[in-house]
């Protein structure tokens, strides 16, 4: 099964967009996450409508970051993005009639139940800030080694 990696990849766009702390278009965000800018588009569309960027048309336009990123968390971000499933695990049969299956989905449920709520949970404890704070931190790390010159991605 493939890994949906939207999360990771909107968390990303919303930091490059919290460091140039200007107007960033589509393009330029695309070409930052090597995707297209129409992808781009279509994911800060949803986050424009929760309310956490904004964009402007024309000349100097582009997507802004519209609330403080100590106000946004990891778990906003994952219900402005719809809410994709966080496990990639489930039931065999969802009704099944035999009584071990029945018993096996029980105890499967619980635990998937539990492991979400402390994953959702955890996403509401950690702040655009504090993403950006590690980043930083990383970068300061970075620069006291000889190999500076690397790419942010690298």
């Amino acid at each position: 099964m493939k890994r949906d990696s939207r999360l990771s990849g909107v968390l990303h766009v919303l930091l490059h967009m919290a460091e140039t702390g200007t107007p960033m278009t589509s393009d330029q965000l695309a070409k930052a996450m090597q995707t297209h800018a129409v992808v781009i588009r279509r994911i800060l569309g949803g986050l424009r409508d929760a309310g956490f960027v904004h964009s402007e048309k024309g000349h100097g336009g582009g997507w802004t970051i519209a609330k403080p990123l100590a106000e946004i968390t990891m778990r906003d971000v994952y219900n402005a993005i719809g809410r994709p499933s966080l496990m990639a695990m489930g039931n065999r049969t969802e009704a099944p009639g035999c009584l071990v299956e029945q018993a096996v989905n029980a105890a499967l449920d619980t635990s998937f139940r539990d492991a979400e709520a402390l994953l959702l949970a955890r996403f509401g404890e950690v702040t655009l800030a504090q993403l950006a704070a590690d980043f930083h931190a990383r970068m300061a790390a970075r620069s006291l080694s000889p190999t500076t010159q690397e790419h942010i991605h690298g």
